[in-house]
């Protein structure tokens, strides 16, 4: 089987269309994924996305030179026909397909197999190999179905509001706040926004995203102004001035990484919610079984482990390092 894609210092690279696929060095032309700022960097010559990432990257990189591509569209680019597929990471999220002389390839960029109600639900797409993230690649990570964690949410800001206290909950500024705000309650109160996140709001708001009221989260509001609100914030603001004007609160993660006994703890966090925008160990596998790949290129994240658990089960499994990030709690996705 010809290499469709080489793995290079810059990226991963097409040859027979001379681009990059989420290129972490500057390079003339890259096809994005997702705008999570490990994917989207900033100094390409030229970039082509679908219409909401690339309305997002506008907002997150400025005065860019970006081309739209809506999904399962065809385009040939030099020898090669690509097409973007939703990945169901964050709205407007794509595995990348890249087709020469019969040979398919699929760059999956980050994704989830579970329909969250806010990005465009995944679509397995057939392939001769994939190049899956495996961020959450070893079976303790299982993530809480959407109307059970929608119920514990939900009673802890209850909770907390008839505590007296602010509920603050971290989360990424792209995709997941969007996904926690529309699980919400609005009749518990208030919902209150860290300027990253209400900044993303505004952006998907302007593309037709509906989402609910909130509330920016200025200088002018406290914990006094807006008793029994909720926050959503970064998850590098909690534990932070800019948190503790609430006064009284309680602090929750929403993080894949709260599947781990002790890091919550070691987070300083009263509750911790198990859900990401990253496929679990079920994810990952009904996704790869779903392509039908003979070959399959697992970066960032548990990737040996993964590897080795893909070749038990007969697969042609191999891993790439890349600079992608994956899920952390205060750096990468929610970096912009």
């Amino acid at each position: 089987m010809a290499d469709v894609l080489t793995f290079t210092e810059s990226g991963i690279y097409c040859p027979a269309g001379d681009f990059y696929i989420d290129p972490w060095r500057r390079v003339p032309r890259a096809l994005i994924t997702h705008a999570h700022s490990d994917h989207a960097r900033w100094g390409m010559d030229s970039y082509l996305a679908t219409p909401s990432t690339a309305a997002v990257m506008r907002h997150r990189l400025g005065d860019i030179n970006v081309q739209t591509i809506p999904y399962e569209t065809a385009q040939q680019i030099g020898d090669a026909t690509v097409s973007f597929h939703p990945a169901g990471h964050v709205p407007g999220s794509a595995q990348i397909r890249v087709a020469v002389k019969g040979q398919v390839w699929v760059v999956s960029g980050d994704y989830k197999t579970v329909d969250d109600g806010l990005s465009e639900p995944f679509a397995p797409v057939p392939c001769h190999a994939f190049i899956s993230e495996c961020t959450f690649g070893l079976p303790v990570f299982n993530w809480t179905p959407q109307d059970v964690l929608r119920d514990q949410i939900n009673r802890w800001w209850a909770e907390s509001a008839a505590a007296g206290k602010t509920a603050i909950l971290g989360a990424y500024a792209l995709g997941k706040a969007q996904r926690l705000l529309r699980l919400l309650d609005t009749d518990i109160g208030p919902i209150l926004t860290h300027g990253a996140v209400e900044n993303t709001n505004e952006v998907l708001r302007g593309i037709g995203i509906p989402l609910p009221a909130t509330t920016r989260a200025d200088a002018a509001i406290t914990g006094k102004t807006h008793p029994g609100a909720l926050v959503l914030a970064t998850p590098a603001a909690l534990g932070t001035p800019w948190a503790r004007r609430f006064g009284p609160s309680s602090t929750a993660f929403a993080s894949g990484w709260m599947a781990l006994r002790g890091v919550r703890r070691r987070r300083a966090a009263d509750r911790g919610f198990i859900v990401s925008d990253h496929a679990d160990w079920a994810g990952l596998n009904a996704a790869i079984t779903a392509t039908g790949a003979e070959k399959i290129f697992v970066t960032h994240g548990y990737t040996t482990a993964f590897q080795q658990w893909l070749r038990e089960q007969g697969h042609d499994a191999h891993t790439v390092s890349t600079d992608y990030q994956g899920e952390g709690f205060d750096s990468g996705e929610d970096a912009a």
